[in-house]
């Protein structure tokens, strides 16, 4: 139990942090990681894919380096 609440926990300051980097909305995803934890991850990165494919336009090529 006590594992699992430090994972939610790390989970939710990850989830905070990056969401900041990337502009979404911190604080959302921020308690969304506390109340999920890792399994918020899948989400998260699709999320984070369609947020720069609508600042980058759906027409261009983004390659991951």
């Amino acid at each position: 139990m006590f594992t699992a609440l430090i994972l939610c926990l790390l989970s939710g300051i990850f989830y905070y942090v990056e969401a900041f980097r990337t502009g979404l909305s911190a604080k959302r995803w921020g308690l969304a990681g506390l109340l999920m934890g890792p399994l918020l991850l899948p989400l998260f990165n699709i999320k984070q894919h369609m947020a720069l494919r609508k600042a980058r336009g759906f027409g261009s090529v983004y390659l991951n380096a």
